[in-house]
């Protein structure tokens, strides 16, 4: 490790200005446009061991996994993100090199959202920790509470593959067969369908959220804070083809793919609810229906889940 000021002038050079910043790092704060008026925030916090291994991922691949999970969080508004703030706990045999790598990682998946500053400091476990901001641009948000029964409730972006991906990592197999490799990425750099999100707010979507900790779970979620039920369609029926993509890692593993579908986290997907007259905008499937309570009911085809319904934060 080297001094705070040497570690910044490696790390500030990589990192995006962004199109919404009028000053960037270098300051006590940083300012950024926000033409709305109103400011859309969130935070995430990935920590080593828990969310991401340095042995199996690239000081790359945890800037642009921790950019997507913040940059989703917005999109879930139905709002653009604008700008990132970064805070880093660093451990003593955390190089240089890894650092700047991370900062190349946040620049990749930010495209034109700025990282607009943060915080450095010395620890015994090294964590990101993203703020996102956001803009609405006029439109009302988009939030969890406003499914109303009769609407139907839709998904975009992939089901399982992060959650399969960590599987083979943990089983060594992450090199077993040739689609293993594309399993491994979605793990490392979860694609999430960020201009989805503007999209399923224009089309006039009634409540919204990111898939981050499995689709039954945040289904549940979104049913209890809008006071419904939902019913999910089978995932037969609905994500055939994430169930193929899966099969040959779910095959090596002795996993059924449909739990990874149905209770897989970090894939960071968008979930929605759209009135049933709406035409649902690429790229969202439907995958089941807004029902008249009780309140936070939650069944697939009908039948109550078994199990975990998926990631629990403070479970492992």
């Amino acid at each position: 490790m080297t001094d705070e000021d040497a570690l910044l002038a490696r790390i500030l050079p990589r990192l995006p200005f962004g199109r919404d910043t009028l000053l960037g790092p270098g300051d006590d704060a940083a300012i950024v446009a926000a033409p709305d008026g109103r400011v859309v925030v969130s935070t995430d916090v990935l920590v080593d061991g828990r969310h991401f291994r340095r042995s199996w991922s690239s000081g790359a691949d945890v800037g642009y996994r921790a950019a997507v999970q913040n940059l989703a969080d917005v999109a879930a508004m139905g709002a653009r993100p604008t700008a990132l703030v970064v805070a880093l706990v660093c451990p003593p045999d955390v190089t240089p090199d890894w650092l700047a790598d991370l900062a190349g990682g946040l620049a990749e998946a930010c495209g034109d959202v700025g990282v607009v500053g943060g915080d450095l400091s010395a620890g015994t476990e090294l964590s990101v920790a993203v703020t996102v901001l956001g803009d609405l641009e006029g439109r009302a948000p988009v939030r969890r509470d406003g499914a109303r029964p009769g609407d139907v409730v839709a998904h975009a972006g992939h089901r399982g593959r992060s959650v399969a991906g960590l599987g083979l990592l943990e089983a060594g197999l992450d090199a077993g067969h040739e689609g293993f490799g594309a399993l491994v990425e979605a793990y490392r750099r979860p694609t999430a369908p960020l201009a989805a999100g503007i999209a399923a707010a224009r089309a006039g979507a009634t409540a919204m959220l990111d898939v981050s900790d499995g689709l039954l779970r945040d289904a549940q979620r979104l049913a209890l804070a809008s006071g419904v039920g939902l019913d999910l369609a089978a995932a037969s029926e609905v994500f055939g083809d994430e169930l193929a993509a899966l099969a040959p890692a779910a095959v090596a593993l002795g996993v059924d793919a449909t739990t990874w579908v149905l209770t897989g986290g970090e894939d960071h997907g968008l979930l929605a609810t759209f009135p049933a007259d709406v035409a649902l905008p690429e790229p969202f499937r439907r995958i089941g229906r807004v029902l008249d309570g009780p309140a936070g009911r939650l069944t697939v085809a009908g039948e109550e889940p078994q199990g975990p319904l998926g990631w629990d934060h403070f479970a492992r």
